[in-house]
């Protein structure tokens, strides 16, 4: 069984517990796109691990990880990310991790020029000013420097020095700023050369020949899919598509090797950064909720803004993203509520939306329709049967289901690795 799982909100969706859970039973986890701005949680015990750029199946023994072509890799925030796993027992080895060979390097000068364009910039995106969006910019334009082209010093010089000159030019005369000189990047990125070399091979071929033979895939998505590039609240998104459709292009394996698509979302919402977001709480909703469920980002530490699930929103990525199966991450956080809203569509301009628009302007100006359910006001966190939890938060759940269009299958109460309902 091969399976994919992708969040179908604004990113932060407890991917990464559920991820956890699931890869316990597979052979490979491959992560497809996305760079270090993205973060997974996952809490094994009393200890927590935010991972990055590394699959979060890498703490379990004998699993093999993949870092496949659709993700920009950071050397340096990568190879942080290794050794401070190894400060805590965790090594990884070649054998356990594998790295695309035609993956592009975040350089540098991409990190940079994030921050001096947000900067610029009237209405801010709120990047997370890691470099991932001018990396893949420079993949687009075809200016980019590959994993393997940084295996090969020759190769490596040669586009580093064409880079510099255009990119020098554009700090000096866009910016005015001082631009990078060629020798300390060049030295830095060799030591990550000779570090990384023994991870990197061609992904594609490796990942497809695994299902050759039998085993089992389970592909990792970062964000969410309101923030995919071609279907997220443009322009405030990011600069890869989160959504399944990333999942080939972004690690050389074929959709119809695809056998199964999970879909995480809260049982609330949130996004962190600017954009458009009609379900948003006040401001006193906004601070109980967000202090409960813990919700500052795992990269950034950032403040994620909270807001009553839209089903508008999940049924827009459940059509674009052919979801089977939804995971229902973060239900315990409303434990407390006496009334919890649904949101079952818009209404702009005295007209109902049944479905999500994509014009700034309306989304901006929509307004919630909105259905209210009685809470269970009672904690959930040690049930484990689906028949067990308070009727009123069964009735929540399906209601959410029947909305949605699609069954839910997980249901996570609490954020240790076994406080999750399997339906």
């Amino acid at each position: 069984m091969n399976t994919v799982v992708v969040g179908a909100q604004w990113g932060d969706e407890g991917k990464g517990k559920l991820i956890d859970i699931l890869s316990k039973d597979v052979d490979l986890t491959v992560r497809y796109q996305g760079g270090s701005n993205a973060g997974h949680t996952v809490i094994v015990g009393k200890e927590r691990y935010v991972f990055h750029l590394l699959p979060s199946a890498i703490l379990r023994e004998g699993k093999i990880c993949v870092i496949g072509n659709g993700v920009v890799v950071d050397p340096k925030a990568l190879l942080e990310e290794m050794d401070g796993l190894k400060e805590r027992g965790v090594k990884v080895t070649p054998d356990k991790l594998k790295i695309a060979v035609n993956s592009h390097v975040v350089m540098p000068y991409h990190r940079v020029l994030d921050g001096l364009r947000e900067k610029m910039r009237e209405h801010k995106i709120g990047t997370t000013g890691r470099g991932i969006g001018p990396c893949y910019a420079d993949k687009v334009t075809r200016c980019g420097i590959r994993m393997v082209d940084l295996l090969n010093p020759r190769v490596f010089s040669a586009k580093l020095k064409d880079n510099l000159r255009e990119k020098n030019e554009y700090f000096k005369k866009v910016f005015d700023q001082k631009g990078f000189a060629f020798d300390p990047i060049y030295d830095e990125y060799m030591v990550y050369s000779r570090r990384l070399k023994p991870y990197v091979c061609d992904t594609a071929l490796y990942v497809n020949h695994a299902i050759d033979k039998k085993k089992s895939v389970l592909f990792e998505g970062a964000q969410g899919a309101f923030l995919d590039i071609d279907f997220g609240t443009y322009p405030f998104v990011t600069s890869s598509n989160t959504t399944v459709g990333g999942v080939t292009s972004g690690s050389g394996v074929a959709p119809t090797r695809i056998d199964n698509v999970i879909a995480a979302v809260k049982a609330y919402t949130t996004r962190v950064g600017e954009g458009p977001f009609p379900t948003e709480f006040d401001a006193k909703m906004d601070d109980e909720i967000r202090a409960k469920g813990k919700e500052f980002g795992a990269t950034t530490g950032r403040a994620r803004r909270c807001g009553w699930f839209d089903s508008v929103l999940v049924r827009y990525a459940a059509v674009t993203g052919g979801f089977d199966e939804l995971a229902i991450m973060k239900l315990d956080v409303l434990d407390e509520l006496k009334t919890i809203k649904l949101c079952k569509a818009y209404k702009y301009k005295g007209k109902i939306l049944n479905d999500f628009p994509h014009d700034y302007e309306a989304l901006c100006g929509v307004k919630p329709v909105y259905e209210e359910m009685p809470g269970w006001q009672q904690p959930i966190g040690a049930v484990r049967e689906y028949k067990k939890l308070p009727a009123q938060a069964r009735h929540y759940i399906e209601r959410l289901q029947e909305l949605v269009g699609v069954p839910v299958k997980y249901i996570s109460i609490g954020s240790e690795r076994d406080e999750i309902i399997v339906r």
